[in-house]
């Protein structure tokens, strides 16, 4: 059965590939210019600043090295670091799985871009090469960086895992926070570097193309590993989590064949997807910000704009890292001595005061840069307080969606206390319907903290910046994005803080360490401390409590810069639509059009679709995994109690199956609906149809981000709610826990697939629509653009068919 389904998805993959090549191909095309990107010429002294970033960024990647040996130094029991080496060799497989995967898509993106900018735009033969060198590059970036994180993780787990038995609760902390560090600065650094050697060495006729060929190369590796690996993870995690019901047995047992491809589902969705979003994030976010300068701003001040934009990036590694420190030192002066603490405190002191050293610095440095003195200043006075102050929008919301998100899913809110309550009458009734409340209400507020940064943005705008460029308001909700962004290291750290406590306590029970004969005594004298058990346990479930609430207010920090950033990118979209039509955009692209309503019912349609298509992945795959698991755990008090790596192989296979399977259907749709509105926007007769796509888009990021944000802390509250039963009540195995644990498992998709997986999503969308959309309104195109739109309408709404009833659980 395997072998077949294998062959008709292979089969049905080139047939859909060879189909949209063929149709990408077409002579008839012609793109617009806009897509070359002129970038200005940098004088000495700015080359020389940014070299000197260069120099900041390796010296982050040294510090990035450097908290890796330290974690890779502490000592655990051998039975621990056998555990986490299974786990890191199963990521390795599914990780090279997904490499081949990108292969494909890496072959047919690199065409799309050759003829792009070969054939069309005339570029030469080692222009193109050059293109393609910084696509594959920013593939890689995502595909590389991803791979760093899973090793980082899966070396601190088990130090973790082992560290609890010391009865030092700081260390609990400090182990998945210095491996967090290590990835995000490390993360940050890389991309950094790539971006600033476009800027500062690759030709000026070539670098705007390079920066649009890295974009879609790291956004595209995103979206795979994303949409995949939260696939993945949550088709384990569902497995896993059920037979705690059906068997009560205890959690992350051994003898659970799901277990394991449990814990390499928390680093394929936990880690290996948010590292490559966060690189893509940065990315796409960067180069929209270069597109608007570019296109947007003063010509004499783009090279001084540029400057200050990479400079601020740059500085924002070396304010993560002296918060880093700081909070360490203040950390180990207060819990030190402490037997027992709350682990969200510091996660939570971290960010605050990344987010108020960052705001400083700011301030400061544009103050240096861009104040009196300045070529800025002489055209208009006092920009630099304006820009520092829309930036700061975005740098504070950074520590303010968290708070609002903890609202929602911290073990200690009141909303997560409720969902416990309504269970314990209710039963998973109520735990699912409290759940879906506290999304509804997380929705509003989330929404209201973006729109008062957003209008305080336009707000500030309005103060000088319309002097310098065209359309400020939409440069100032940009640079709010940016400002999310601000302290990217930290936001990173404390999102991959949750997969390593989440392994360190399944690597607790799956060493099976308490079992091993004269334990304490090798303990004791191998690490010199007597473990104790029992707290052991207490520490590592409480931390996985901080570690859930922590991934889920990285969350919509990650969605709100996909939605305000894909406000900028939208912004050179409309430039397009003025500079090739000849048209004020705002006489097409208003409400009156009913194009517009039309695009925004499409943009909606999709998304609720995306969120169909990623669950019914899930459920299909964890249907197979369930029913595996069911015929082959072996609960024999007789038996081998440690984990059958065979059995757990298979539910690893059957994991990866539909994680594919559902990639692929939904990569082409998202793909073929881009193409298809694009095409069907083309002005063949009248200007009003371009408004269908613009609204599309905008439908995609203002939807996309209520369902997300929706989605994501439902889910963190039922993760959490069970937390709390387990850990503050110590009520697992009752009828409460079970109604916690189905409660989870509904929250399981909703957080960490469908939810997270709209970032990438959304900026795929909006930075290759760009593209479609330029080639459906030039001129020797948009006669035959319709019929194209019709074509890619169906490939799309096939593969939208696919998506459920090529998925659904089939009778046997």
């Amino acid at each position: 059965m395997d072998a077949i389904s294998k062959k008709k998805t292979a089969k049905a993959m080139f047939k859909g590939l060879f189909t949209m090549l063929m149709l990408l191909l077409s002579p008839a095309m012609a793109f617009a210019s806009e897509a070359n990107l002129k970038i200005p010429e940098l004088t000495p002294a700015q080359n020389t600043s940014l070299t000197f970033g260069i120099g900041v960024c390796l010296l982050g990647m040294l510090f990035g090295f450097y908290q890796f040996t330290r974690v890779k130094k502490i000592r655990a029991h051998k039975s621990m670091l056998d555990v986490a080496n299974i786990i890191y060799e199963t990521c390795k497989t599914y990780l090279v799985q997904q490499g081949k995967f990108l292969l494909i898509l890496l072959a047919f993106i690199a065409i799309c871009i050759a003829f792009y900018f070969g054939f069309l735009q005339g570029t030469s033969v080692g222009g193109v090469l050059l293109i393609l060198c910084w696509t594959v590059i920013g593939i890689l970036g995502s595909y590389s960086v991803a791979w760093y994180g899973i090793r980082m993780n899966t070396l601190a787990n088990s130090r973790m895992a082992f560290a609890a038995l010391e009865r030092k609760p700081l260390k609990l902390l400090n182990i998945p926070l210095d491996a967090g560090m290590s990835i995000g600065v490390l993360l940050i650094c890389v991309e950094l570097i790539m971006m600033l050697i476009i800027l500062i060495f690759v030709p000026r006729e070539l670098a705007g193309a390079s920066f649009i060929g890295f974009a879609i190369g790291e956004s595209l590796g995103a979206s795979a590993l994303r949409i995949a690996g939260g696939i993945f993870t949550k088709i384990a995690d569902i497995g896993s989590d059920l037979m705690k019901i059906v068997f009560k047995i205890k959690e992350d047992d051994p003898r659970n064949p799901g277990v394991i491809a449990d814990c390499t589902g928390d680093n394929a969705g936990d880690s290996v997807g948010p590292t490559a979003d966060g690189f893509e994030t940065y990315g796409v976010t960067g180069v929209a910000l270069v597109s608007f300068i570019v296109l947007a701003v003063d010509s004499s001040l783009q090279s001084t704009m540029l400057t200050w934009i990479f400079v601020m990036r740059i500085l924002m590694i070396i304010t993560s890292i002296a918060s880093f420190y700081v909070n360490k030192v203040f950390s180990q002066a207060k819990y030190s001595n402490k037997d027992d603490f709350d682990f969200e405190q510091p996660l939570t002191n971290l960010v605050w005061i990344t987010s108020i050293l960052s705001i400083i610095v700011t301030f400061a440095i544009s103050y240096l840069m861009l104040g009196p003195g300045s070529e800025l200043d002489q055209m208009a006075q006092g920009l630099w307080f304006v820009l520092s102050i829309i930036i700061s929008c975005g740098t504070l919301g950074a520590a303010l969606i968290p708070e609002f998100t903890k609202i929602f899913t911290s073990p200690k809110s009141s909303h997560v206390a409720e969902v416990v309550k309504a269970s314990r009458e209710g039963g998973s009734s109520l735990n699912i319907l409290s759940g879906l409340v506290a999304g509804n209400f997380s929705g509003f507020w989330m929404g209201m903290v973006f729109f008062g940064l957003m209008f305080a943005a336009y707000f500030a705008s309005g103060y000088g910046l319309g002097e310098i460029m065209i359309y400020p308001s939409i440069f100032a909700f940009g640079l709010v994005a940016f400002g999310f962004l601000g302290m990217g290291p930290v936001t990173i750290a404390v999102d991959s803080y949750g997969p390593v406590t989440d392994n360190a306590q399944s690597i607790y029970e799956l060493s099976l360490i308490e079992s091993i004969p004269d334990i304490e005594k090798e303990i004791q004298g191998k690490f010199g401390f007597k473990p104790d058990f029992e707290k052991a346990k207490h520490y590592l479930e409480a931390n996985d409590g901080a570690g859930n609430t922590f991934k889920a207010t990285a969350k919509p920090v990650l969605i709100g810069t996909a939605v305000v950033g894909a406000t900028t990118m939208i912004f050179s979209l409309i430039l397009v639509i003025r500079n090739v039509l000849g048209v004020e955009p705002e006489t097409i692209l208003n409400i009156l059009n009913p194009y517009t309503i039309l695009g925004f019912l499409c943009g909606g349609a999709v998304i609720y679709w995306f969120t169909g298509a990623s669950t019914q992945a899930v459920t299909t795959g964890a249907y197979r995994a369930v029913e595996y698991i069911k015929k082959n755990i072996s609960l024999d008090e007789n038996a081998n109690q440690k984990a059958a790596t065979e059995k757990s192989k298979e539910v690893v296979k059957i994991c990866t199956q539909y994680a594919q399977n559902g990639m692929f259907n939904i990569f082409i749709v998202i793909f073929s609906f881009a193409m298809a509105f694009a095409c069907l926007s083309a002005p063949k007769n009248s200007n009003e149809p371009v408004a269908l796509f613009v609204a599309y888009l905008i439908s995609i990021a203002v939807f996309g981000l209520y369902q997300a944000v929706f989605m994501a802390n439902a889910g963190g509250c039922w993760d959490n709610s069970k937390k709390v039963v387990e850990v503050d009540l110590k009520e697992k195995g009752t009828p409460l826990h079970d109604a916690t644990v189905v409660g989870d498992t509904v929250g399981d998709p909703f957080k960490d697939t469908s939810s997270v997986a709209l970032n990438p999503i959304i900026k795929f969308t909006t930075l290759f629509g760009l593209l479609a959309m330029e080639m459906a309104i030039s001129e020797s195109f948009r006669n035959i653009a319709p019929t194209i739109g019709f074509v890619f309408l169906a490939i799309a709404l096939f593969f939208v068919w696919r998506s459920f009833y090529g998925m659904r659980i089939q009778d046997k």
